[in-house]
């Protein structure tokens, strides 16, 4: 059986495989619908420089910096942006995180996309002090979407958006937030207090399907020759329960 990670990274080269600069995959295509026209961006970890490309192509943004932490996509970032003449317009830059952004560059909205959510939070964590003066972050985590949700409740950010969709066999949330103070509750944390709002379609079969493997994993448990921790098991109990109560609580309405 393949792994979450592989299969992740298949679905990556599978976009890379119909994305250009014009033409962005169904995920970017709902992250792009998140940031706001005239908005100055910061795209952490912009593998080619797609989004922030197809968005000042579309004259939605005014200024844009591409931000990675490798050699390889940053070059492709560079040779993207050099190719549609916008070199002015769009500053890739290889640092760390957070730290491609200066005072300068004006930021308003901060992207990070395609990364696991762990990932996703010590950036946030690590670069804070580069946030001032932001207005949104659009995030779509590979996971771990209830610890990104945690880390923005805890540091002053309230969720406005949230988004979920499948694409390449891989389920997405995209989760968008701006500054103020909410308290959300351990079940808004693990569905997302937008999403448990609206059971759209995308929502319904993702949860369909993690509330089997939830019921297998438990399945697993029982029969494992060594005894499992009871507050593990206990744990995801709790969360085929969670499931169980909100795809029953009403029916699943047509994104």
């Amino acid at each position: 059986m393949q792994s979450a990670a592989f299969a992740v990274r298949i679905a990556a080269i599978a976009e890379r495989l119909t994305v250009n600069e014009h033409t962005l995959s169904m995920r970017l295509e709902r992250v792009a619908t998140h940031v706001p026209e005239g908005a100055r961006l910061a795209d952490i970890g912009s593998d080619h420089g797609y989004l922030p490309v197809a968005l000042m192509l579309r004259e939605r943004i005014e200024y844009a910096v591409a931000g990675e932490v490798a050699n390889t996509p940053f070059a492709a970032a560079q040779r993207n942006v050099r190719k549609q003449g916008l070199e002015r317009r769009i500053a890739v830059r290889l640092a760390d995180g957070l730290t491609v952004i200066a005072p300068d560059d004006r930021i308003t909205v901060v992207s990070l996309c395609g990364m696991g959510g762990e990932t996703i939070c010590e950036i946030l964590e690590a670069g804070r002090a580069h946030l001032a003066g932001v207005e949104r972050l659009v995030l779509q985590p590979n996971g771990a979407e209830p610890q990104v949700r945690q880390w923005l409740m805890s540091n002053g950010y309230r969720i406005v958006a949230e988004d979920v969709l499948r694409e390449h066999r891989f389920d997405y949330e995209i989760i968008v937030a701006e500054p103020g103070y909410v308290a959300y509750n351990p079940q808004q944390l693990y569905f997302g207090p937008l999403l448990m709002q609206d059971h759209g379609q995308a929502f319904h079969v993702k949860w369909q399907r993690m509330l089997g493997q939830k019921k297998q994993t438990l399945a697993n448990f029982a029969q494992a020759r060594v005894a499992v921790p009871p507050a593990k098991v206990a744990d995801f109990e709790q969360q085929v329960d969670w499931i169980t109560r909100l795809l029953a609580e009403r029916p699943h309405t047509e994104d």
